[in-house]
């Protein structure tokens, strides 16, 4: 099963903090039935696409909807004192914890990069956090914006579907699907995704977008996200796309040739930092350099 990791989020607390503080919300008076609403559709998209980690955030979908449901009880809860218990104080208190823990994680960091800028490691330690660095998907605005879309067009999909007696299951991999998106921004250095999926079905919707992840984590290509609409966003070619062929991080899609160390070192510094999609498809289809 292909998994993909979106970096923003980094866990069930700090996609419900991201409503939170997008919505200017008071933290003591959280609207449950509205963060529930967003929270779930949120999470009906995670297990559609199988992202990682999607577990963690089921677990605390349940606990707003078990929280929205003690709210509309008739009976109120009290404690030993007898005063009312507010069934959203317990997920308070833990958001406020998990703002200090990621304020205080926030503040090691800032102090990591002044120290690490005062005391250099060298050139091998920051080869090394580059390259983790390039790891992260890239896109100019929210994840959540752009997972958002991709189920704008998933519904949209579905209800252009043709409704058939027999349906013959399409297979598509996302090997398959990075070299379909590479050959489009060879021809079209901005596309948006809808054209790529137009028409199509989703499956192939799927497999495209988990394709488009990758290609952004591997530094193929960033994401624009069309904010005044929230239903497409664009891939635009990068011009600079570095390959490291020893990173285990980063998988080379067939064809695509990387330069070797000791000829790269004789050549030219435009052939060394050669981008994927300057590649160019030969009459068998295979990319070559």
């Amino acid at each position: 099963m292909y998994r993909v990791s979106l970096q923003q989020f980094e866990g069930p607390m700090d996609l419900l903090l991201f409503f939170i503080r997008r919505d200017e919300l008071d933290i003591y008076d959280i609207p449950i039935a509205q963060i529930a609403d967003e929270y779930l559709a949120y999470v009906r998209l995670l297990e559609e696409i199988d992202l990682d980690g999607v577990a963690d955030f089921i677990y605390m979908a349940a606990l707003l909807i078990n929280i929205k449901a003690r709210m509309l009880l008739p009976t109120e809860t009290t404690d030993e004192d007898g005063e009312v218990v507010d069934p959203r104080r317990e997920l308070v208190e833990r958001l406020l914890e998990y703002v200090r823990f990621k304020e205080a994680s926030d503040q090691l960091a800032e102090r990591r990069e002044t120290v690490s800028d005062m005391y250099p490691r060298g050139e091998a330690a920051s080869d090394r956090d580059e390259i983790q660095d390039s790891h992260d998907v890239d896109v100019d605005n929210s994840v959540y914006d752009l997972v958002k879309a991709l189920g704008q067009m998933l519904q949209q999909a579905e209800e252009e579907e043709e409704v058939v007696h027999e349906v013959e299951p399409l297979r598509y991999s996302i090997e398959g699907q990075q070299e379909y998106v590479l050959e489009r921004l060879m021809s079209e250095p901005r596309v948006p995704f809808s054209e790529l999926c137009e028409g199509r079905s989703k499956p192939f919707i799927i497999a495209t977008f988990l394709a488009t992840l990758e290609l952004a984590r591997q530094q193929y290509l960033y994401v624009e996200i069309h904010t005044e609409d929230a239903i497409d966003f664009t891939l635009v070619e990068r011009d600079e796309q570095p390959l490291i062929e020893d990173d285990p991080g980063v998988e080379i899609p067939d064809g695509v040739q990387v330069a070797d160390d000791d000829a790269s070192s004789t050549s030219d510094e435009s052939e060394r930092s050669k981008a994927p999609g300057d590649t160019a498809i030969g009459g068998d289809g295979a990319m070559t350099g």
